[in-house]
């Protein structure tokens, strides 16, 4: 029976809207600086492994019992776990608390846009990245204001519904998106001096792994599960409106290599114009490679520099842009499915209406203490007295209660309730519903779900917390 909440308008529209959930700031923003910051190919090498064990059997367990139960994250713990419906709440909280800090960085990409736009129009910017940034986190109304833009943009995308709304955006979107995307990479790859950063990417070297192959293993793991957008509640969420015709195991396979085309295809954008000109320490500066690092890359590119600047922050706002509709989906279907529960017909703007000012007002506070730039308090800052551990502004505790905590501890939960508890043939069952598609990987599936996925999210966890806090536990 179809899923009466409605679906997508067709297989293409679904795989367009999950690729476009996990192509986001995780691919543009992530990827590279933290690619550029633990060894290059070494992290390249090891996120692909964790891709294929990891990424892709929880993929296809998560769209798998979305689409059974025909209901979101929540409702679909509760349903089929009914002691872990806990689990299902956790679901709900991590997208929520993601984008109280996803929208803040999706506004500072807008605002970027426009700097380069009127740059481009008046020739108007007369300073470097860093003191752009600067003045930018520095301006808590100007983050305030960009932040309410890039909402109300997330609301009147969510409130037209899966088919009218979020798949008629990324239908538009992602091609886009990798127009431009291809466009930065050539200017990337031809700049003088690109072949270091080329080489740093795809050159084998494994010394990293010998040094920290715990760390590096934790942080491509994160990095995996925040760009491919698992134990977040979406792809539950986006599988409970997939048709029982579509086949779940080629769609998961097509989401996760293009997610993995796109994140590399985003490394080749950023990291050879880092290397090209700024050597390096550029390619491995962190988090503020993305508005410091290429801001001052498309500032040396002279004339056409504002062009090249435009076009790729507003590519990464289409990707933020992306993510955050899928990320607030999650949360607007657990009001549907509550609604049918109780026999209501669900009022779709109201509720995203609700989602999207509570969110707001969350993003507000990380707005306006700019990456620890205004002086504000936040929890517990300097408790643990490690320097650069979570509290130092109130994203990195935000982000240290998603990704650090909750996301590993989500995805290991689930592997043990699907690989144990609920039984891998639940998931086979799905996929061979109708007997339309065989599951010929349920083998590889079953074994990956029930052993090592679980060994492999134990130790991304406790590397995830190892490497917030800083408490050295591998090194």
């Amino acid at each position: 029976m179809e899923n009466s909440r409605g679906n997508w308008g067709s297989n293409i529209g679904f795989l367009l809207a999950a690729i476009g959930s996990a192509v986001g700031l995780g691919n543009i923003w992530g990827f590279p600086y933290k690619m550029g910051k633990n060894g290059g190919f070494a992290f390249l090498i090891i996120y692909l492994i964790l891709a294929v064990l990891v990424g892709f059997v929880i993929m296809i367990a998560e769209i798998s019992l979305g689409r059974k139960t025909g209901k979101g994250a929540f409702g679909t713990y509760k349903e089929l776990a009914k002691g872990f419906k806990w689990v299902g709440a956790m679901a709900v909280i991590v997208p929520l608390l993601i984008m109280t800090f996803y929208s803040v960085l999706g506004a500072y990409c807008m605002e970027y846009m426009f700097v380069n736009l009127g740059d481009l129009a008046f020739h108007t910017l007369n300073m470097s990245g860093g003191d752009l940034f600067g003045a930018m986190l520095t301006n808590p109304f100007g983050c305030i204001v960009y932040t309410f833009l890039f909402m109300a943009l997330c609301f009147l995308i969510v409130k037209g519904g899966i088919k009218d709304g979020i798949e008629k955006f990324n239908v538009v979107g992602m091609p886009t998106l990798a127009i431009m995307l291809v466009i930065v990479i050539i200017r990337s790859v031809t700049l003088p001096g690109a072949s270091e950063g080329l080489k740093f990417m795809f050159a084998p070297n494994f010394e990293p792994l010998k040094e920290n192959f715990i760390g590096v293993l934790s942080v491509a793991g994160g990095q995996m599960f925040f760009s491919l957008s698992l134990a977040m509640g979406i792809m539950i969420t986006y599988g409970s409106y997939l048709s029982k015709k579509e086949n779940i195991v080629r769609n998961t396979g097509i989401i996760v290599l293009s997610d993995t085309i796109v994140a590399i295809m985003a490394g080749l954008a950023v990291l050879p114009a880092a290397f090209a000109l700024g050597g390096e320490d550029a390619a491995m500066s962190g988090p503020k490679l993305l508005f410091i690092t290429l801001q001052d890359v498309f500032a040396s590119m002279g004339q056409i520099g504002p062009i090249f600047g435009t076009i790729f922050y507003l590519l990464v706002l289409i990707a933020a842009m992306t993510s955050a509709i899928s990320l607030t989906e999650v949360i607007a279907t657990m009001y549907v499915d509550r609604c049918a529960e109780k026999g209501k017909e669900p009022n779709r703007m109201k509720a995203t209406a609700v989602i999207c000012v509570i969110i707001f007002l969350g993003a507000s506070v990380i707005a306006a203490d700019g990456l620890g730039s205004n002086g504000m308090w936040v929890p517990f800052q300097n408790s643990l007295g490690v320097v650069g551990s979570f509290n130092d502004c109130w994203l990195d505790f935000v982000d240290f209660i998603a990704e650090g905590l909750l996301m590993p501890l989500g995805a290991l939960l689930m592997s043990i309730i699907v690989g144990w508890i609920i039984g891998p043939d639940k998931v086979k069952e799905e996929v061979e519903i109708n007997g339309t598609h065989k599951f010929a990987a349920y083998g590889f599936f079953k074994f990956c779900i029930k052993f090592f996925v679980p060994v492999a999210m134990a130790f991304i966890l406790v590397g995830q917390v190892d490497g917030f806090l800083g408490l050295g536990i591998f090194s």
